[in-house]
């Protein structure tokens, strides 16, 4: 049981778009029992519109300082890995911005250092907070209790994330190799990634297709498709695209029990009244199917936004009185997802899990110098 915390003492490093947000609810109180004491960033600007919390622009100086029991980090992806192990050796506890970091490598750096980690109460969670929306913990409790019987088939269309040439332009790090490491796999599908692991666990092979700067001048993906074959023997499809508007953000479950659509914040379930195979076994019909209906799924509301939602169970684990939203060693899985995807597009072929890590670095390596050799 860790030592209870109270208030529990927060430092972001980190205040662009994402650290700013998290900073703001902080100062607004909306977690119980947290308070922002320290901010670490290289902009004086930021550090000045929080000046009731000690500003930092040294990351190291700020873990060392005894002014915070734990670190949110919130700043652009390659430095995630470096941050979060210097942190853990610290002894301060942990949440990072999604992803863990850019490739499996780096994410097994962070893991393997909180493995040996000073202090065995450390936390460590991943900012994945997605997984609080009642309309995906509702999705996540049918299947953990069998109501859909066995899943066969997951299709994800997720092609809402139109984004301008002005928003790449907006950091000389986006979409490219070396300061995103990816471009809408990455950057953008972590969350559907991560619940695509969370939900249907981990495949066994996929084959990608995916295009780069197809809609946009970037160096980086802006569109793929992947083919997952699962150990169940289910299959599933995953679309990922900046280019189309207005888009689509559609998940399809076709399971023994019916199908499940989730789409603009609605859930639909067409219940078959006997499994699907247990119907083709003993009717004597040839094109009948199961007799099904519309089932109403009640949805809880959500009281809180869900990144208020992630921080509140990051605190409450800390304190020893809840569970974290999602542990950071889960943080590998949706990095893994996004570098098999990519490594089998630019490689052209299927890729078997475990991805091997040190491939898909060698690959990344290699795409950041042709990169600099074209500046």
């Amino acid at each position: 049981m860790p030592d209870f915390i109270s208030p529990v003492r927060i430092g972001i490093v980190g205040l662009g778009n994402m650290g700013a947000i998290h900073a703001g609810y902080l100062v607004d109180g909306l977690v119980p029992n947290a308070v922002l004491s320290a901010v670490c960033d290289a902009s004086t600007d930021r550090l000045s519109a929080f000046p009731d919390a000690a500003h930092f622009t040294d990351s190291g100086e700020m873990y060392r300082s005894g002014l915070i029991d734990a670190v949110l980090i919130a700043v652009p992806h390659p430095f995630h890995t470096p941050l979060a192990v210097a942190a853990i050796e610290e002894g301060l506890h942990l949440l990072v911005e999604k992803p863990l970091g850019i490739h499996k490598n780096d994410c097994l750096t962070t893991i393997r250092a909180y493995e040996k980690r000073p202090r065995k109460e450390q936390i460590f969670g991943v900012m994945f907070n997605q997984r609080t929306r009642p309309i995906y913990a509702k999705l996540k409790s049918m299947i953990a209790g069998g109501e859909l019987g066995e899943i066969h088939r997951v299709n994800w269309i997720i092609t809402d994330w139109f984004r301008s040439e002005a928003y790449y332009k907006s950091g000389g790090w986006r979409a490219t190799w070396k300061g995103e490491g990816g471009g809408v796999m990455l950057n953008q599908c972590p969350h559907q990634l991560d619940l695509m692991a969370w939900l249907f666990g981990m495949p066994s092979r996929v084959r990608a297709f995916g295009s780069l700067g197809k809609y946009h001048n970037i160096e980086v993906e802006d569109e793929l498709t992947a083919y997952l074959e699962y150990p169940s023997g289910a299959t599933g499809v995953f679309i990922a695209s900046t280019g189309e508007a207005p888009g689509t953000n559609r998940l399809e479950i076709a399971a023994e029990m019916g199908r499940i659509v989730i789409e603009n914040d609605t859930v639909e379930w067409i219940r078959n009244e006997i499994a699907a195979s247990e119907f083709s076994a003993a009717t004597d019909t040839r094109l009948d199917k199961p007799p099904s209906k519309a089932v109403e799924i009640i949805i809880g509301k959500q009281d809180v936004p869900d990144h208020v939602a992630a921080t509140r169970s990051f605190v409450a684990a800390i304190q020893g009185t809840g569970d974290l939203v999602a542990r950071g060693e889960e943080g590998l899985n949706s990095v893994e997802l996004a570098n098999a995807m990519l490594f089998s597009a630019l490689r052209n072929r299927t890729v078997d899990f475990p991805l091997d890590g040190d491939e898909y670095e060698s690959l990344l390596k290699e795409l950041i110098t042709a990169s600099e050799k074209h500046q």
